[in-house]
């Protein structure tokens, strides 16, 4: 049976929507409070408006909490001022409250969004001149953020949202007066969403639609449940017709993105076999431990031996039941090693300025010697730590030099009284 296409029709079923994340606003322009109350959402003729409007809860907004918005209403106020309501005039009614409260809410979003991607095209601009006339090393770019107290990850961030812009700009025709319908996060969604979907938030965007996050999510899990090659056939028709929830499988394409085909094709039969719900929700969660299991287990040099066998040890946990143990397990040998390595390098920084410290102090600063002294615990070959929380329990850490060799190796302990070390 051919799988039916997405964009002929797209229904939603009930998904819990925050209260907080509006999915659609209507179509601005009405100036009158009384369709701004009582608008029928359904009653627009573009074609798209089904698609988000199927997709509401209900339960989750009254229509006085989503008022039409004018063009006016939108206007940058020319003294940065908004006209806000007094939360004690209890002449207001409520509705009226909402509306000019979300009047003002969404100005700022606009602003938000708009700005952000200005900020994000300076920033773009000065990290390339940088890069054509700076020192090579970014310093110059790293300084300019520095004066305006920006974070670095934050910079990178601002200069992502102003490349979708362009990105959307480009591929969709997306106006600049088209940011007005979009929240932030919707607008970022919408720029890693797929291209198809990426198309019909733009062109409902076009019509007038307040697009938010939600929305964007919504659309890209049906996106990916009727047409993702990893699902099989049935169930995908079972997506399409609303019968299985797109919430459930779009999480469970994710997953199966990151297992080799071996294994996508195992947990695929098992969701052919049984199109169901809680079918589904085990694959995911079995998909989600295979790819932590296998991730961790290329990180870990431990397990870098010719005798040991991974995929025999995962099929032995699966058929034991206890994937998810093995999964943690590989990975906190991960953590530890990295742990280690770290704790590690720590220690020779801290060697190294101990021993240089000591050669510049003398007689003439004994509290300074003495404060080299009472980290001798942490820089000696012999690394002492007692555990928080007080009592007698210490953890040590012995690093060994070889002699005729130019590397380190290090053991450790956990010592309750000094007398029982077990190595690690």
């Amino acid at each position: 049976m051919p799988t039916p296409n997405p964009l002929s029709s797209i229904e939603h079923p009930d998904f819990d929507t925050p209260e907080d994340d509006l999915a659609v606003e209507p179509d601005f322009g009405d100036p009158t409070l009384e369709d701004a109350l009582f608008a029928d959402p359904g009653s627009s003729d573009a074609g798209f408006d089904a698609g988000f409007d199927a997709g509401l809860d209900d339960s989750s907004t009254a229509p006085s909490d989503r008022p039409r918005l004018t063009a006016e209403d939108l206007e940058p106020p020319a003294d940065l001022s908004l006209n806000l309501p007094d939360p004690e005039d209890d002449q207001i009614s409520f509705s009226d409250f909402q509306i000019r409260i979300e009047s003002a809410w969404q100005v700022c979003d606009r602003f938000d969004l708009q700005t952000d991607i200005w900020r994000g095209r300076i920033l773009r601009i000065v990290r390339d001149r940088e890069k054509r006339s700076g020192d090579g090393r970014g310093t110059g770019f790293l300084n300019w953020l520095k004066d305006r107290e920006i974070s670095k990850s934050q910079a990178y961030s601002l200069i992502e949202l102003a490349d979708s812009a362009d990105r959307l700009m480009d591929q969709d025709a997306l106006e600049p007066e088209t940011l007005r319908h979009f929240s932030k996060r919707a607008f970022v969604a919408t720029a890693k969403a797929p291209a198809e979907v990426q198309h019909m938030i733009v062109t409902a965007a076009h019509q007038g639609d307040r697009i938010a996050a939600n929305t964007v999510r919504r659309l890209t899990d049906e996106w990916q449940a009727m047409t993702s090659d990893l699902l099989p056939e049935n169930v995908r028709v079972k997506a399409a017709e609303q019968s299985l929830p797109a919430r459930y499988l779009a999480p469970l394409v994710r997953e199966l993105e990151k297992l080799p085909e071996v294994h996508q094709i195992a947990l695929r039969d098992e969701v052919e076999e049984m199109p169901d719900k809680e079918t589904v929700k085990q694959a995911t969660a079995q998909a989600k431990f295979l790819a932590r299991y296998l991730e961790a287990a290329t990180r870990v040099q431990a397990l870098d031996r010719p005798e040991l066998d991974l995929e025999q040890a995962l099929e032995e946990a699966l058929r034991l039941g206890s994937l998810n143990i093995a999964a943690d397990l590989v990975n906190q040998a991960a953590q530890l090693e990295q742990a280690i390595v770290k704790t590690y390098t720590s220690w020779k920084r801290l060697r190294d300025l101990a021993d240089r410290l000591w050669v510049d102090s003398g007689a003439s600063t004994p509290h300074l010697r003495n404060l080299i002294s009472c980290l001798g615990t942490l820089s000696s070959e012999q690394v002492s730590v007692p555990l928080s929380g007080g009592g007698d329990r210490v953890v040590r850490l012995q690093v060994l030099d070889p002699a005729g060799e130019d590397c380190d190796m290090v053991k450790g302990a956990i010592s309750a009284d000094g007398s029982i070390e077990p190595p690690f």
